[in-house]
């Protein structure tokens, strides 16, 4: 991996984008919106609800959860 390459949840933001169609504030705010559930109860909600993988549903809830 290159020098000052972006790692972690963020690395996915690209192709999350790129993918679903919508910025990462988009995704960000609807992770927000959750406030008060478990991390997996909101992956399950961008699965089910917004047809998001496994993997990117995931990235977006940590990087969102880790921000406090």
């Amino acid at each position: 991996m290159a020098d000052g390459a972006v790692k972690g949840p963020a690395a996915y933001f690209p192709s999350i984008e790129k993918k679903y169609g919508q910025p990462m504030e988009h995704w960000f705010a609807i992770v927000r919106a959750q406030a008060g559930r478990k991390h997996m109860e909101i992956v399950g909600h961008l699965k089910a609800e917004h047809g998001m993988g496994h993997g990117h549903a995931n990235a977006v809830v940590a990087h969102v959860l880790a921000k406090g």
